[in-house]
């Protein structure tokens, strides 16, 4: 007996993301489109849609669906927007699936980015703080989503560039696994 994959998927939408009020029905939509399982390694294609992030590469993590359910809404994505998607696969495809043109950047030096500028960016592993690169790359009016880590429990954070330039403002608690190079730099304290 075969595992129903898209049964899975359609539950992961139904008991996670809608629960966690991502009420964004092109979110919902592409969410039950993108086949997660796809992204994960033969060994983990059982926990794909479980509600825990998946290791896909070592050191590189899928966020829990509900929490890329959330950054995303948080981010107001729309068809035709140029995005930038940084240690993020599964949010790249969500994002084409919703018809944005999609530029990924997924290992490497992940502070140096591709020349342009892009109206989201989203990364789904966690980070000590959010480089100025990643911020200096939104367009006007760009968002720019990702978790900030430095104990236990991070935040997801969305970085808005306006006229008057960049702010930020917490959205949730969140425990993305940070991003190998992203670790808090060791300390020294009594």
């Amino acid at each position: 007996m075969s595992f129903d994959f898209a049964a899975a998927r359609s539950n992961m939408v139904e008991s996670q993301v809608r629960t966690a009020d991502v009420t964004d029905y092109a979110i919902q939509d592409a969410m039950r489109q993108v086949r997660r399982e796809s992204l994960a390694p033969p060994t983990k294609h059982f926990l794909a849609y479980a509600d825990a992030e998946i290791e896909y590469a070592p050191g590189f993590w899928m966020l829990r669906p509900r929490d890329i359910g959330k950054l995303l809404q948080a981010l107001r994505p729309r068809a035709g927007e140029r995005a930038l998607t940084i240690a993020a696969p599964y949010a790249a495809l969500i994002l084409q699936a919703m018809g944005l043109s999609v530029t990924r950047l997924e290992d490497g030096d992940l502070t140096h980015l591709p020349s342009g500028v892009y109206d989201v960016i989203i990364c789904e592993g966690g980070v000590t703080a959010c480089p100025a690169a990643w911020t200096a790359a939104l367009a006007p009016d760009g968002r720019l989503g990702v978790v900030e880590r430095s104990g236990p429990i991070g935040r997801a954070m969305l970085y808005l560039h306006s006229p008057a330039g960049v702010g930020r403002r917490d959205l949730f608690d969140c425990a993305a696994p940070l991003l190998p190079g992203f670790e808090p730099a060791a300390g020294f304290a009594f």
